[in-house]
């Protein structure tokens, strides 16, 4: 059997065993969310009495022998230990009962929080600490943003040393308008970067993008449509599922009508109508307010683009299940993959190498460009357009 060295930005099958490397610290946070592992990262880094910490990607502990190994040489001798589990106890199974056993017999407090806002009992009867604690870390992470993962370290160091506590985690909304440079703002701090009359464009992406250290396509794109004299409009959402989310996009798309849209979300609402009520929830994105116009599908992808360059197959299974064959059942047209998971570099401090999405510049501008002429296509009188019928 080999034994693998963790590789960022990729999704460990669970054949081969990784080893970690890591050595133990104050803390240690283990989490499948590339995201939360930048946030961590950063806010640590900005610190000036940060815990020693470490890093661990849930994806890179799915073998049984990867689990041992981070538990024999680093979790047991660490001070405190966090997982953050989507999916529930039984998507970590081996991994969550083997620390909880492990830590409880070296006594080391032991924090099992879902990855959702959804509480789940299974995952707290796991953990160790006073609920009060397990509840103030649960919502620092859920809240998330630079403020809430710097607040979740000052919170792990009081549980470490008993000062005082830190503020409560600040809510972040569920849904709302960003705009690089301004952060989470308004229609209007929108409208003061516009041109007045130019199309307008909502880009459309998931709401964990701002909790963690996500942006930089987002931030890409934005620049690359005010280039080719478009008006974007970035909304975050939490799912297109989310009834705040759902809310938030019908009053812009009232405010500001949209040409186009660009959409970043993965999976499908169920139907590419909004008045299918038998085909699932309700799409946001053929509502009225969208006033019918052209959903295009950009691909932020979960794989590397080394991968992505020089593989036969282009994206991944994985990403063309979430990204490209089930969006299409909402009705939305594929553009193109704008960014993909890379290292971005590897923090000594956390012993952890940070995956972040980077944007690719060619293609950017090509959905950029894409945009910018469906926008004029459907501002365009009926009689000078020009039909084509593609085989």
């Amino acid at each position: 059997m080999h034994l693998l060295a963790a590789t960022p930005g990729s999704i460990d099958d669970g054949k081969e065993p990784v080893d970690l490397g890591q050595t133990p610290a104050d803390v240690v946070f283990i989490s499948a969310a590339d995201t939360e592992l930048a946030a961590l990262s950063e806010a640590r880094s900005e610190m000036a009495d940060a815990p020693t910490l470490r890093l661990a990607n849930l994806t890179h502990l799915q073998h049984p022998m990867s689990v041992d190994l981070h538990i024999e040489a680093c979790a047991t001798k660490s001070k405190l230990v966090i997982a953050r589990v989507l999916g529930g106890a039984g998507y970590w199974k081996y991994g969550l009962e083997q620390y909880a056993a492990h830590l409880h017999d070296a006594g080391v407090p032991f924090v099992a929080l879902p990855g959702d806002d959804k509480p789940d009992p299974d995952l707290w009867r796991l953990s160790t600490v006073p609920r009060e604690d397990y509840d103030a870390l649960w919502a620092y992470m859920v809240e998330g943003g630079p403020a809430n993962a710097s607040g979740f370290l000052a919170y792990t160091r009081v549980m470490l040393d008993g000062t005082d506590k830190p503020a409560a985690a600040t809510p972040l909304l569920r849904a709302g308008v960003y705009w690089p440079g301004a952060g989470v703002a308004d229609l209007e701090a929108a409208r003061e970067n516009w041109t007045q009359g130019a199309p307008v464009v909502p880009l459309i992406f998931y709401r964990a993008l701002v909790q963690g250290a996500g942006l930089h396509p987002i931030n890409r794109m934005v620049k690359a449509m005010l280039r080719q004299g478009l008006n974007p409009l970035p909304v975050f959402v939490a799912s297109l599922k989310d009834p705040v989310s759902v809310a938030t996009l019908e009053q812009l798309f009232t405010t500001a009508p949209p040409d186009v849209i660009l959409n970043c979300t993965s999976f499908a609402v169920g139907s590419p109508h909004q008045g299918d009520h038998h085909a699932g929830a309700l799409n946001p994105l053929a509502m009225e307010a969208a006033k019918g116009c052209t959903v295009f599908q950009v691909v932020l992808a979960a794989s590397s683009e080394d991968a992505w360059e020089d593989g036969l197959t282009g994206l991944s299974a994985r990403d063309i299940a979430m990204n490209v064959a089930l969006p299409e059942v909402d009705g939305r047209i594929l553009s193109r993959a704008i960014s993909f998971k890379g290292e971005a570099y590897f923090d000594e401090a956390t012993e952890c190498p940070i995956a972040a999405y980077r944007a690719r510049g060619d293609r950017v501008t090509f959905v950029a460009e894409l945009a910018a002429n469906w926008a004029r296509l459907r501002n365009e009188v009926p009689e000078k357009r020009k039909v084509a019928l593609v085989l």
